[in-house]
């Protein structure tokens, strides 16, 4: 019988209108998780898969050794693919002449991911027995030899060389490439007892087998293995995805904390429309379990068809976007279980989290009421509402990025904003007391409707607020994290590098770029020390560390800190330096340091640092911490020295340059005139960070359509929540004699001021989110939005006031007799 009543009252309720905005706010709500998660992830796969093409591989394993059987036998198990390589230096001979080369050994299968492009065209296979590939480079230094010889064999050079998926960026380890089969690598005699060889094997698999290899793998490693992956270190890919995965995180957990934002406020204003009705109710006779289970099943029908709404939406949002994504990110496809999960759950929890509350008080509410419609029960404490909504608020956020660290700066930001508004926003609002109750003019009658629901509009200016700030956050973040990878790589992005550059060719080699006018970066001296001591105390080597200390970890795959380090000396700050403590110093014994090292090594400001350079103690203290910009492929080093400190020592130096199209011809100069200097070409590391960019810019305006839906929602939900007191206020002032153009133009007022008011404290409490967002989770360097300080509180007040006109239109064309029967 209850239930019966209930379903009734759901179904009179439902087409009359009155559950439509929590239906909208929940379907929007587990649209913006399902829908998003799925885009999210979709994206993230894509920008993964073409990142992984870098290292060829999902997974790479690094040592000084073989791996182990056994853990091969492990990815068996798992179904992982792998194939294993060898890197040695060595010597090769062409007639009579010879070349230092870094020997890539491969085996069947490889690469795992990418390709080998040649000059001929994309390879479909490997060299055959007897046969090598090499660099141009090789070819050019040789004098074009049709055969070379390696130990004690002899290969014919078949193919050139133009790119290896996995040619890596290794600035300080530059030898031309030869390639050729691990199996005759042993017929060469090259590799002996001792010798100095680097082992690879890389693995690809599902995530879910790569997850698991993982975790098996990660406790066993030495301190001279690695395992790495595209996200591994400060290399300008890494950075580059860590920044769009945290982005794509951070934007969606905006979105939804505006669709529970949006729901809190239709259920609370649902809730405040019925205590007209328990109160009747209670007079009949109901009871408090009857009147509980009617409502609480109004909840949970419209929340379940919400969900279904949300779930169906959110596939086809997916679907839509895959139509505009480039075949190779469609095919990038996770699986769909996690984002429907996802958004069951926001659903459901969103809605009877931010709906405790108004429910609540609204089971509260006295039968004395039908007497005395001012009481409204027992008054729950405002704080248990703000518990509710942080604890869902949290709860939600981790459940999605399962990030704790972006999730409580999202949260704290969130109270924060709260508190800020509601007290701030209430002083403003009540300083309109003095105004009196005059119906003078238009703006007179604004100000005193303002002051007369001066609690409830801090209320409203709390959800326009929100919307703002957030809307601003999410596109101020998109605009400048584009910006700033755009700046990072403009379109005269040094795309080669020149190393083992010998002190006497510097002069010479900057006049050649000068002759040419090739635009180039200052030559940097390149001396090998290793760190012996920090404030006296000896270092060891660090047992598992996995962390990449330097340019060239990653290739040589040692770790800890008694390895040795590239440092340079320079008079002043290099460009894409950032001071961010202390001064830059070029004292003699001083020396700079990047932050995120010190900060892995537990060095701090004043420290002492002893270093063993050529078998000579160098001692220098720490003048300042920098930043710098991986993305920027420009040298980058940790350890700065003064000049009259390292000058003794020997050094080579390394430089980056962009040459155009119509220069290559200079390359071939460059490599005849200084056949010892290294050319490595970075265009193709520039070309797949502007597609991966590109790749992002299509989720970040995905994202920013989403939020701008969300944000509206919550503010036609706030303007919803007024329409009774305003219908009966409209009655009263038209009984009064108020003509309809007074009332029109103090309506639109109204509203007016209240956006402009929200436009100008969303902008103050935006510029102290971006500036937490920016130097705590994006590493971007913050800057003042200056322009919005004017234009916030124009488009805050011309849109809240459209918002709030279109809303009371109906109210305003009606006569008097209409507005007190609907009153």
């Amino acid at each position: 019988m209850d239930l019966a009543i209930a379903w009734r009252l759901f179904r009179r309720e439902f087409t009359q209108g009155q559950l439509v905005l929590i239906l909208l706010a929940i379907t929007l709500a587990v649209m913006s998780v399902s829908g998003l998660s799925r885009v999210s992830e979709r994206l993230q796969a894509a920008i993964s898969e073409q990142a992984s093409q870098f290292i060829a591989a999902d997974r790479i394993f690094a040592a000084s050794q073989p791996i182990d059987p056994t853990w091969l036998a492990k990815a068996d198990e798992l179904g992982l693919s792998y194939t294993s390589s060898m890197r040695f230096n060595s010597v090769i001979f062409a007639d009579d002449e010879m070349l230092l080369v870094q020997v890539r050994a491969v085996e069947s299968g490889y690469p795992l991911k990418g390709s080998i492009d040649l000059a001929s065209g994309t390879a479909q296979g490997l060299p055959g027995n007897g046969e090598a590939w090499a660099e141009s480079r090789i070819r050019a230094l040789l004098g074009n030899p049709d055969s070379i010889e390696l130990g004690q064999s002899r290969f014919a050079l078949t193919q050139e060389i133009s790119k290896l998926p996995d040619g890596g960026l290794s600035l300080f380890s530059a030898s031309p490439v030869l390639l050729i089969t691990m199996d005759q690598v042993a017929a060469t005699g090259v590799v002996q007892p001792g010798s100095r060889v680097g082992y690879r094997t890389q693995f690809v698999g599902t995530v879910e087998a790569l997850k698991q290899f993982d975790d098996f793998i990660k406790p066993l490693l030495s301190d001279v293995q690695r395992w790495q992956d595209v996200r591994s270190g400060e290399s300008p890919i890494a950075s580059s995805i860590r920044r769009a995965e945290r982005f794509l995180l951070l934007a969606s957990l905006l979105g939804i904390a505006l669709a529970c934002a949006a729901i809190g406020i239709a259920a609370n204003r649902y809730c405040q429309r019925h205590f007209d009705v328990v109160a009747m109710l209670k007079t009949f006779g109901a009871s408090a379990n009857q009147i509980k289970l009617i409502f609480v099943s109004h909840l949970t029908l419209v929340t379940s068809v919400g969900v279904v709404f949300g779930l169906i939406m959110g596939a086809g949002l997916d679907s839509l976007v895959s139509r505009w994504l480039p075949p190779e990110l469609m095919a990038s496809a996770p699986a769909a279980t996690r984002p429907i999960v996802l958004g069951i759950v926001t659903g459901f929890f969103s809605a009877f989290m931010f709906s405790a509350y108004p429910i609540l008080r609204l089971l509260a509410i006295p039968p004395l009421r039908v007497i005395q419609r001012q009481l409204e029960g027992v008054s729950w404490s405002a704080w248990l509402n703000g518990l509710l909504s942080l604890i869902a608020m949290a709860t939600l956020g981790y459940l999605y990025s399962r990030s704790l660290s972006l999730t409580l700066i999202v949260v704290a930001t969130a109270l924060l904003m709260g508190l800020l508004l509601l007290f701030v926003g209430l002083g403003f609002i009540r300083l309109g007391h003095s105004i009196g109750l005059s119906v003078a003019s238009p703006l007179q009658l604004a100000l005193a409707s303002l002051r007369r629901r001066g609690r409830q509009n801090s209320v409203h200016l709390v959800g326009f607020s929100t919307a703002l700030v957030l809307l601003l956050t999410i596109l101020a973040l998109r605009q400048d994290l584009l910006a700033d990878w755009q700046e990072q790589l403009p379109e005269r992005t040094p795309n080669y590098f020149l190393v083992n550059i010998a002190p006497d060719e510097t002069q010479p080699i900057t006049g050649f770029f000068q002759e040419r006018n090739i635009e180039h970066t200052d030559l940097y001296p390149v001396i090998r020390g290793r760190m012996s001591h920090i404030n006296g105390e000896p270092l060891i080597r660090r047992s598992g560390d996995s962390t990449p200390m330097d340019e060239e970890s990653e290739q040589e795959g040692r770790s800890g800190v008694g390895r040795e380090l590239n440092l340079t000396f320079k008079s002043s700050l290099p460009p894409n330096n950032e001071i961010v403590a202390g001064q830059w110093s070029s004292a003699p014994d001083d020396v700079s340091i990047e932050e995120d090292f010190a900060k892995r090594m537990g060095i701090e400001m004043g420290d002492e640092l002893t270093f063993t350079i050529d078998g000579q103690a160098v001692t220098v203290t720490v003048a300042n911490l920098r930043t710098l910009q991986w993305e920027s492929l420009q040298p980058n080093f940790f350890l700065i020295f003064a000049p009259e400190k390292l000058a003794e020592f020997p050094a080579t130096y390394i430089g980056s340059f962009y040459l155009e199209d119509h220069q290559q011809a200079s390359l071939l100069e460059l490599v005849r005139d200084y056949p010892t200097v290294s050319l490595i070409d970075v265009g193709a590391i520039v070309e797949q960070m502007r597609q991966i960019v590109d790749q992002v810019s299509l989720s970040l305006s995905l994202v920013l359509v989403l939020v701008v839906c969300a944000s509206a929602l919550v503010m036609l939900a706030q303007t919803e929540a007024s329409m009774s007191q305003r219908t009966r206020e409209l009655a009263v002032l038209r009984t009064m004699g108020a003509p309809g153009r007074l009332l029109r133009w103090s309506t639109a007022l109204e509203f007016g001021l209240l956006g402009a008011l929200a436009g100008l404290l969303a902008v103050i409490v935006a510029e102290v989110a971006l500036w937490l967002l920016k130097t705590q989770v994006f590493e971007l360097t913050n800057q003042m939005h200056w322009h919005w300080w004017l234009l916030s509180p124009i488009s805050g007040a011309v849109v809240v006031a459209v918002l709030g006109w279109w809303r009371c239109r109906h109210l305003l064309s009606q006569q008097c007799a209409a507005l007190l029967r609907a009153s």
